[in-house]
C-alpha cells in the first residue's frame, strides 16, 4: 500500500524551550519512503539523533515564540501479514539482548500486576494464539472514546475503565503480553484507516524471532501501517516532548491513499 502523509503542527513557547520531535515515518526495509520533507520555523538549535532501537529519528531543537512544522511524505508499505495464531514464543533465555527489556514493566505498562489474570483468562493458549485472544478481547470489551484518558493514564486505569484511545488500548495489550512472558513494545504510527485521523498507536509483539504489529483498536492492519518509532510505552515515543510550557495552537494529521 502507498499513501501520503501530511502533518501540520503549530505551538507557541513564551521562553526558550528545548523540544524533542519524532513525527517522521521511519525508513525501513518493509516501508520504503518515496519522498519526505520537513519544513520548520526558525530554531536556535537543530540536531538529528537515532530513536529507540535505531528505528526512525528524533530531532532536538531549541525554539522560542511560534514553532511551526509541516511534514509530508509518501510511504510504501510492503510488510507481509502472517497468521499470528501460528507463531510461537521461544525460550526466554535465548532472546536477543535488545529484546529482553520489552519483558519488563514500564511506566504505563505494569505487567507484573497482571500475571495471575492472564494465567486465569488466557492460560490455555500460548504464543501468537494468546496474543490474538488478548487483541480480540480488548477490541470486543473496550470502548474507543477520546477525552476519557490523560497523559497519566496507565494500562491498569484503562483495564478498570474499559475505555480510552489507541494509546490506552496499546498499553493494555503490551501489558498483558508482557505478563504472558511475550516481549511487547509500543509503536507510534501512521495508518489510513484511523478515525478520527491522528497519530496512531499500536503494539508489536516478538514471536518466532521477529516483531509483529498488532492493533487492538481494529482500525489498522500490519500491511497498512507506517511506523514512526518504538519504545517501552508512550513515554518513549511521544511525537513532541517539550521541556517547558508549550501552547498548542493547531495540529492536523491527514493521510491520503492515491486513486482511492
Amino acid at each position: 500500500m502507498i499513501f501520503d502523509i501530511n502533518v501540520h503542527l503549530h505551538y507557541r513557547m513564551a521562553d526558550p524551550t528545548d523540544i524533542l520531535l519524532q513525527i517522521e515515518a521511519a525508513e525501513l526495509p518493509d516501508q520504503p519512503l518515496h519522498h519526505a520533507n520537513i519544513d520548520l520555523s526558525d530554531t536556535a538549535y537543530f540536531a538529528r539523533t537515532l530513536a529507540e532501537d535505531g528505528i526512525g529519528n528524533r530531532i532536538w531543537m531549541q525554539v522560542q515564540g511560534d514553532f511551526v512544522c509541516d511534514y509530508t511524505s509518501r510511504v510504501e508499505v510492503t510488510r507481509p501479514v502472517p497468521d499470528l495464531s501460528n507463531l510461537q514464543t521461544g525460550p526466554l533465555h535465548l532472546l536477543p539482548g535488545d529484546v529482553f527489556k520489552y519483558l519488563m514493566p514500564s511506566r504505563y505498562c505494569p505487567s507484573d500486576e497482571f500475571q495471575s489474570y492472564v494465567f486465569e483468562e488466557f492460560g490455555h493458549l500460548s504464543g501468537g494464539a494468546r496474543v490474538v485472544a488478548i487483541r480480540d478481547w480488548i477490541e470486543g470489551h473496550f470502548r474507543y472514546l477520546p477525552g476519557v484518558s490523560t497523559s497519566q493514564t496507565t494500562a491498569l486505569d484503562t483495564f478498570v475503565q474499559r475505555q480510552g484511545i489507541c494509546r490506552d488500548f496499546a498499553h493494555v495489550l503490551i501489558t498483558l503480553a508482557r505478563a504472558s512472558a511475550i516481549p511487547a513494545r509500543f509503536c507510534s504510527v501512521f495508518a489510513p484507516g484511523v478515525t478520527p485521523q491522528d497519530f496512531h498507536a499500536v503494539a508489536q509483539v516478538y514471536l518466532d524471532g521477529a516483531w509483529h504489529l498488532v492493533d487492538p483498536t481494529g482500525m489498522a492492519s500490519a500491511d497498512s501501517i507506517a511506523i514512526i518509532g518504538v519504545g517501552q510505552d508512550a513515554a518513549h515515543v511521544a511525537f513532541l516532548t517539550s521541556f517547558n510550557y508549550a501552547q498548542l495552537l493547531e495540529q492536523t494529521v491527514s493521510i491520503d491513499v492515491p486513486n482511492l
